[in-house]
């Protein structure tokens, strides 16, 4: 079982409507691939009713994302990080500066924000650290102030960094998992802080658990719901 979750080799993907593969949907699931020094699955998950949501994982390309914020007519209330490696908040703090959104990310990997080393922006030739963050918490609810119907719970899943987290919507059957889980595998641990065993304890103990048509959003793969996953990885 280690063996098939250490081989997964992730792929980029482009835009795409969560709606379009749901029925009854209040939330809209939008991706939008941006280009750093590597490409990146930056999400926006948004209440319908009032055109206001989260920003997940805005890796680069400040520009693009607020640009697509303005011309959705989206009011971004947060800015959600899964981990704190560059490229998944690389644009963060333009846009906490540009949108008035504060960014959020779990205590153990808030020393990766302000840290080259620890969030690989070191070797890219240029080095990038967010200096203002608060914290979230495992079980956490992360509601919107617009509307307190539409939510994210925190699932802290250690392994690709210390405090990596999935981001879990229980009523829209779909979770942002960052790097922890791709389409066909797990995230890398040969990172500072990165850990297998943890890695492989938070897939199959709290990722593959959830509901099995959850939609798992990763960083750089294609979706893939639970069920899928679970075949390809434990052949259940």
């Amino acid at each position: 079982m280690a063996n098939a979750l250490m081989s997964a080799v992730p792929t980029a993907v482009s835009w795409f409507k969560l709606d379009d593969q749901k029925k009854a949907f209040c939330a809209m699931v939008k991706e939008l691939q941006v280009q750093g020094v590597f490409a990146e699955n930056c999400y926006f998950y948004i209440d319908a009713h009032t055109k206001t949501g989260f920003i997940i994982d805005p890796g680069a390309q400040a520009g693009l994302i607020y640009d697509t914020v303005m011309r959705n007519g989206w009011h971004i209330e947060k800015i959600l990080l899964t981990h704190g490696h560059f490229d998944h908040m690389g644009a963060a703090e333009l846009l906490r500066e540009k949108l008035v959104a504060p960014i959020y990310i779990y205590p153990t990997d808030g020393k990766y924000l302000t840290d080259p080393y620890l969030n690989l922006s070191g070797n890219s030739g240029d080095p990038i650290t967010v200096p203002h963050y608060e914290e979230v918490y495992d079980g956490e609810t992360i509601r919107l102030k617009a509307n307190s119907g539409f939510y994210l719970k925190v699932i802290h899943t250690p392994g690709h960094t210390p405090g990596s987290v999935t981001y879990w919507s229980p009523e829209e059957r779909v979770a942002f998992v960052g790097d922890t889980l791709y389409q066909h595998g797990p995230g890398l641990t040969n990172f500072p802080g990165g850990n297998r065993q943890e890695l492989e304890q938070s897939i199959i103990e709290k990722v593959l658990t959830l509901p099995e048509d959850t939609l798992l959003l990763s960083g750089h793969s294609s979706p893939i719901t639970v069920a899928q996953e679970r075949r390809l990885l434990l052949g259940q």
